[in-house]
Parts: structure tokens; sequence; C-alpha cells
């Protein structure tokens, strides 16, 4: 295994997790078995990578905004990153759009089909609608109230405020940038050498990748709904599926105009990154290795990646947005609405938006689903529809949120003079050089 390279290893990892799996179900104790000693070595694996989410973007941000020592080129670097993250959602949104008009999934569901699916998971369905709601309750500055953290260490607590973290991380960088060198050099070497210590930990969690994905994937195919529910959702995972891909295509494009960089170049740099991403369903517990292979593999630098990467997990979700606008028309065609176009611009605008407030962690992006359909007068209930296969979309679309950051990363940099060669590090180099000394 140490011969291949990580992508391969992760890859072989999947393959064997579904071959084992699709073994067990063969046996009717063999659900149990994977469930109790299988499944937690996958929780053990995500768990070690949310660990050191939070640390990695205190750490990575303070080091990156220190960097700058300008914070003119903070507001330059942050306008530009935002601004790209925007419109590169709202294209994916229009790609759903376009694909799920023209194939019309919905149309192909019957109605016995249907309210076997609304009845199969109304209990999921009225969860995600309450959530959903609750969030609808809130004010229209609530999004940016819960912006600024009373407490940082609170925040810090919970995966789930990333951007609360962000927000104090920038802030503290700033308050550096502003008070007398000699007075911030003390800090700002403890927070260099702190985020070192991170990146060396991830280098650490990535060898056992092969294993932690095996566990997942094992979990995975033994949980899966039944396959009959599957049949009658092809269509629809067909066209989210599709618009993923081409969303990627959009990706290598614009890296391949902006930066010159060949697509097998990008791809074979954030190939890693994507399996995991694929494997966790968790854009946060992908962000240590994404900013690992952007940094190392594609060339860009420590100041760009460490701004924008931890942003990207919060905000972008390209992915997400453009399955909210495939299942949002997808559930009206089920139940027989013909959507204005009007309407459907509302759905970008909405998913957009909602995809921006969208946490970085498996399934956030259904509850966000609500208020889409909320939006269009599509009937929430019909969000039962499409459980049975949101978990692999939901892997697959977190894919795309990570190529997203990994593509935007790269463009940023090289508008800002920071891209280069890829600098290649293994996680037993520093004990090497020590021993030869």
């Amino acid at each position: 295994m140490k011969k291949l390279e990580l992508h391969w290893q992760i890859l072989l990892g999947m393959l064997g997790g579904v071959l084992f799996a699709l073994v067990m179900v063969q046996f009717e104790w063999g659900p149990k078995i994977v469930a109790d000693w299988i499944k937690p070595f996958g929780n053990i694996f995500i768990s070690s990578l949310k660990l050191i989410a939070v640390p990695l973007i205190l750490g990575s941000l303070i080091k990156g905004v220190s960097d700058l020592k300008d914070i003119s080129k903070l507001s330059k670097m942050g306008g530009r990153t935002i601004g790209i993250y925007i419109l590169t959602t709202v294209i994916a949104v229009s790609i759903g759009l376009t694909i799920v008009n023209i194939v019309k999934p919905g149309a192909s569901i019957s109605e016995e089909t249907r309210n076997e699916l609304v009845e199969n998971y109304r209990g999921d369905a009225d969860s995600k609608i309450l959530q959903a709601n609750q969030q609808k309750e809130a004010g229209p500055l609530q999004a940016l109230e819960d912006l600024v953290p009373s407490n940082i260490f609170y925040a810090a607590s919970d995966n789930g405020n990333m951007l609360q973290v962000i927000f104090f991380a920038i802030f503290f960088g700033i308050g550096m940038i502003l008070i007398p060198e000699e007075k911030a050099s003390p800090v700002k070497k403890f927070f260099d050498g702190f985020n070192e210590v991170i990146l060396k930990l991830i280098d650490l969690i990535m060898l056992a990748a092969p294993l932690g994905v095996f566990a997942l994937l094992a979990a995975l195919v033994v949980e899966s709904p039944s396959l009959d529910l599957f049949k009658a959702l092809a269509w629809y995972a067909a066209c989210v599926v599709s618009g993923l891909i081409l969303m990627i295509g959009v990706y290598t494009l614009i890296v391949f105009l902006v930066t010159k960089r060949t697509p097998s170049f990008f791809i074979k740099g954030i190939s890693p990154a994507q399996l995991l991403a694929f494997s966790t369903s968790s854009s946060a517990a992908t962000l240590p290795v994404t900013m690992e292979r952007v940094e190392e593999h594609l060339g860009v630098e420590e100041e760009v990646t460490s701004f924008v990467l931890p942003i990207g997990a919060t905000i972008n979700m390209d992915g997400t947005s453009l399955y909210q606008a495939v299942a949002a028309v997808f559930i009206a065609q089920a139940f027989g609405m013909d959507l204005s176009f009007s309407t459907q611009l509302g759905i970008i605008v909405t998913a957009t938006l909602a995809s921006i407030g969208s946490a970085a962690v498996p399934g956030a992006g259904m509850v966000m689903l609500v208020i889409v359909l909320a939006q269009a007068g599509i009937p929430e209930a019909g969000l039962a529809l499409i459980f049975a296969v949101d978990r692999p979309l939901d892997m697959c679309r977190t894919v795309v949120n990570v190529t997203g950051d990994a593509a935007v990363s790269m463009v940023v940099a090289k508008s800002v003079g920071k891209l280069g060669d890829p600098k290649v590090k293994n996680w037993d180099d520093n004990y090497k050089m020590r021993k030869e000394l």
C-alpha cells in the first residue's frame, strides 16, 4: 500500500468496503457484525478529522491574515473569494434547473410509488420541516447576528459554528496587523508553530484513510434502503449526478483558462480530498485534507489556502445548491405542478442564499431545501420523495463542494500572484531529517 498514491489507496478502501458489505448482507448476522465491529472505525476516522477542523481554521486563518501585513490585501482577497463563490453557485443552480426541465424525472413517478415514499419517510421529512420552520421564524438579520459569537470557546466547541470561528480568527488576525510588529511577533510565532503541528496531525490521520473509508462504505451499503425504492428514483438521481459531473467540468475549465494548469493536474492534485468528501459527506471534515492537497499538490500558497478554503467550506455549497434546484423541480413534477419561469428564477436566488447558510455537515442541505420548496410554493411533504437516495447523492454533492473550494483557491491565488509549483511533504520528513543530522 505504501507504494500506491493516496487516492488509489482510498479507492481500494472504498471498493473493499462495498464488496465486504455485499458479502455480509447475504448472512442474517452480517449487518450486525458490520454495525458493531466495522462502522465504529469509520466513525472514529470522521471524528478524528472533525477534531482538528476548528484548530485548523483558527491556526491557519490567524496565520494567513497576519501574514498579509496589510488590511487592503485582506479586503481585496475577500471580495474576490466571495464574488467567485457566488458566481459558481449561480452557475450550479442554472445547470441543475436546465437538466431537470429537459429530463423531467418527476413525471415518471406513479402515484402509488409517490404515496409509498411519502409514507415511508414521513417522520424524517417532518423533522427537517420543523428545523427549517425554526430558521424561517428568525428575523432578516439573524444570520448577521449569528455571525458574531458571544463566547469564542463555546463557538469553537461545535463544528456547526464554523462561521463564528472564522469571524473570530479574521478579527484576531486584523488585530495582530494593527499592533506594532515586535508586540505581535511572539503571538505570530505561536500560531505559526500551532498551524504546523495541526498540518502534521493531518498527515498522520491520512495514514488511516483507506481503512476509514472501508468502514464508512461498508456501513453505508448495509444500511441502505431497499432497491425497489431506488429504481423509482433512478431518473432523479441521474439528473443530480449528471449536473454534478458537469459542474466539475466547469471547475476544470475555469482553472485551465485562468491558471493554465491542465485538468489532469487539477484532478490528480485534489482527488484524495474528493474521495474523502465522498466517504464522509462533510466539507468540514474534509477541510484539513483539502487544505493540504491544495497547498502541497496544486501549488497555492498558504496565505491563500488558509483564507479561501475555510470560508469555502462554510459558504461555498455549489453541489448542494445544484441538488436543491433539481430536487425542488423534481418534487413539483411528481405532484403535477408546472413551475413558471419567474418561480424558477426565485429558486436560483433562494438556493444560492440557502447554500451559503448551509452547514458543512452531512444532511444540512436537506434542511435548507425546505426553505427553497416553501419559496416556490411546493409542498414540503414532498421532501419524503427523495430521502431514499439522499445519502448517496449527499456524498456526490460534497465532492463538488470540495472541488469548487479548490478551484476557487487556485483562481484567487493566480489573481494575487500566490500560485506556484507544488511542494509535496511526507508525514515523516522532519523525522528523517533529524536522523540524518
